[in-house]
């Protein structure tokens, strides 16, 4: 027999629903974090290390943009934030080279993506082979890119939500480790939708770090230990 199900505009379908589980890794993950603007998923990482649901440390924050507020938050938190502005290097390449010896110098193991807006080479994938993360406000493969909640509001989708997935050379692409659903309301605004989307980015982020890390088996089916 079919089921069906509804959710309320605070709520939202988690999947795999792993929140039960003991995903504590047992020894600390040396976390390395990318941003570029306004830091939050930065600071859900770092209170979710604060409070004990995540058993990792925060490295290092990266950013690209020098009004960015990620920036802000990691020093208040005692976290080095280093500046490498894209615009200094002629390539891509350059920029990820320069990533890479900054990730290795403060030792980290995964790097988390948390708003990083500049498209990555295979010099950075390379470093950290299925150890990166990516959260993107869409459920992937659907509306992948820039404008992604706004792409949503377009297509009429009832349904949106986000994503937390490995990084790959193609943008927002990758093994898919979670996904939040969250519905469309019939008057949501772009500003509306992507601040209760958000709010699924803060619940899945720090759980998909530590499965990913314990190689839960359900998430890492296919994805090289």
């Amino acid at each position: 027999m079919s089921q069906y199900y509804s959710i309320d505009a605070e709520s939202s379908l988690i999947s795999p629903d792993i929140t039960s589980h003991n995903l504590q890794p047992i020894k600390p993950l040396k976390l390395g974090v990318m941003a570029s603007g306004n830091g939050s998923n930065f600071e859900v990482v770092a209170q979710a290390i604060q409070e004990g649901k995540l058993n990792a440390q925060i490295q290092v924050l990266i950013y690209n943009n020098p009004s960015a507020k990620a920036a802000v938050r990691a020093t208040n938190r005692g976290v080095d934030a280093v500046f490498l502005n894209h615009r200094d290097y002629k390539k891509r390449e350059d920029l990820d080279r320069e990533i890479v010896k900054t990730l290795r110098q403060y030792d980290v193991e995964f790097v988390i993506m948390a708003g990083w807006m500049r498209l990555v080479t295979q010099e950075l994938i390379d470093a950290f082979p299925n150890k990166i993360i990516n959260i993107h406000p869409s459920l992937l493969p659907s509306f992948k890119g820039v404008r992604a909640v706004e792409q949503a509001l377009e297509a009429g989708v009832k349904i949106t939500g986000c994503t937390v997935h490995l990084l790959c050379l193609e943008m927002d692409s990758g093994p898919i480790l979670m996904q939040a659903a969250v519905p469309v309301l019939p008057d949501d605004t772009a500003e509306t939708l992507h601040a209760r989307i958000q709010i699924q980015e803060h619940r899945i982020l720090p759980l998909a770090i530590a499965a990913l890390a314990e190689g839960n088996a359900s998430l890492a089916e296919g994805i090289a230990d």
